[in-house]
């Protein structure tokens, strides 16, 4: 995997101790860590993980904060050209768009130019939709931005059928409103809506009296000094670096190549785009405004507001904040939002205790971006790296890190430095942490397997060639040549 950080050589870190510290506390209260174990266990297992998973090319990123920890790639941002995917590549965000459109919103709430309570009519005088259903609350922006109006998934366009994904002008959005209803009465069921969000750009439009792509380029990405990110591919001399999309493999593993769609009327829920590296600055700027740091774009209060729960189902299944996703994951909270149009998708997660965000992004549909995200903040908080770089008797264990030939029963063994040893995983896995297996030296080049009660297993011997390079290991009687990899 391609690294572009500075840090990623190194893999050392400052993590702010009790992170739900303001900014002027977290100053005081630093304390030396290093995520080394981490980040690099994230960025082989991302490589391997993508390479099974047939994704032509994933790039991504990891802030703490307003530190990036990591970035980096794999595989190509185009097959056919031999475009290796970087962390500066541009992918489609697709739904992630809708973050800005929201954020555009909430600053015209701040500035007296609208109000969540307000109906989408007050603002947009052509808004005909039919109400099918009687005694219902007024659909509202408040309503819309937590995809709770009752309001169709869609325009009236078969925007997402290929092969030439037909998206609707901002005109043809409206004159086809009229001929569509509501699902449900408003403020009774979660549907997301991407008509929904491209109406809360027309607001922004309508009162702030710029065009909208005019208007989130100069009020939110100029000040938030998103530079690679933009309300569409772009055709300037960021052009080189926009990844070509793929569809889903075929039966056969054929991945079909897919047009740069341009979603027109539909950019404010679905037309951006950005790079892993631009979305990080994203996931520190949400951060930073948190912290009370102050920002033209948004206040402290107001993105609090947006990143906490606004919408819950009755089966406490779905939550919402203000265009933010809510997610519980176990014993973690995260915010952001997912991205999939046609050959991309995205993710991006932010968690406001940790202080951890993540991005990940891939040139392929239905690629498992949100399981990827998620289980890089897992491996984060695992506490893999011990306080000091250990050395087991002076051995080192960096010689024994890389991957392992065991086909046919899987891809590969994978071993890795963890804690104060080894560990070691199987590839493909999409629980790595959950599958790994611990090594415990014992001399030499002999380790044991360690038992789930901790006590010794079996014996795994690794190998070396004549010039004292480690090149398999042996286990069982049975050998495990070293493979390379990218």
């Amino acid at each position: 995997m391609t690294r572009n950080t500075p840090l990623a050589g190194l893999m050392t870190v400052v993590l702010v101790l009790g992170s739900a510290f303001s900014a002027a506390n977290a100053a005081e209260e630093k304390s030396e860590k290093t995520l080394a174990n981490e980040l690099a266990l994230i960025e082989s297992w991302l490589a391997g993980q993508r390479a099974y998973d047939r994704i032509p090319g994933v790039s991504a990123a990891i802030v703490h904060d307003q530190e990036l920890l990591w970035s980096g790639a794999s595989g190509w941002a185009d097959i056919e050209q031999k475009k290796p995917a970087r962390a500066d590549t541009i992918y489609g965000i697709c739904s992630i768009s809708k973050l800005f459109t929201g954020i555009a919103a909430m600053q015209l709430r701040d500035q007296g130019q609208v109000r969540l309570d307000d109906p989408v009519s007050r603002w947009l005088p052509w808004f005909n939709l039919e109400q099918a259903h009687d005694g219902s609350p007024a659909i509202t922006l408040e309503s819309i931005l937590t995809h709770s109006a009752g309001l169709p998934r869609e325009s009236d366009s078969p925007y997402w059928t290929g092969p030439d994904f037909p998206f609707p002008s901002q005109s043809e959005i409206r004159e086809r409103l009229g001929s569509q209803s509501s699902l449900y009465p408003a403020s009774q069921y979660f549907q997301y809506s991407n008509l929904g969000l491209t109406l809360v750009g027309e607001i922004v439009e309508a009162r702030s009296g710029q065009p909208y792509e005019a208007y989130v380029r100069e009020k939110l990405l100029a000040p938030m000094k998103l530079t690679d990110t933009d309300t569409g591919f772009p055709t300037d001399a960021r052009e080189p670096r926009i990844a070509t999309g793929y569809a889903f493999p075929n039966r056969e593993g054929v991945l079909k190549v897919m047009p740069r769609y341009d979603a027109r009327g539909i950019t404010p829920a679905a037309g951006f785009t950005s790079t892993a590296l631009d979305l990080a600055k994203f996931a520190s700027w949400q951060f930073r405004v948190r912290a009370g740091a102050g920002d033209e774009v948004l206040s402290a209060n107001t993105l609090k507001e947006m990143q906490r729960v606004h919408w819950m189902d009755w089966d406490w299944d779905t939550s919402w904040g203000l265009a933010f996703g809510i997610y519980r994951q176990d014993d973690r909270t995260v915010t952001g939002h997912g991205g999939s149009c046609p050959g991309f998708n995205t993710r991006i997660y932010v968690d406001p205790l940790s202080l951890f965000g993540v991005v990940v992004m891939a040139n392929r549909n239905n690629a498992n971006v949100n399981q990827y995200a998620s289980t890089i903040l897992d491996i984060l908080e695992a506490g893999g790296t011990p306080d000091e770089n250990a050395e087991s008797n002076g051995l080192k264990l960096a010689e024994y890190v890389g991957s392992y030939d065991i086909s046919p029963w899987t891809g590969e063994d994978m071993v890795f430095q963890w804690k104060d040893g080894l560990a070691v995983i199987s590839l493909p896995t999409s629980d790595p942490l959950g599958s790994m297996e611990l090594l415990k030296h014992v001399e030499g080049d002999v380790f044991r397997w360690v038992r789930s009660d901790e006590q010794p297993g079996h014996e795994v011997t690794f190998t070396r060639n004549d010039s004292g390079l480690v090149t398999g290991y042996r286990y069982h009687s049975n050998p495990a040549a070293r493979m390379k990899t990218e």
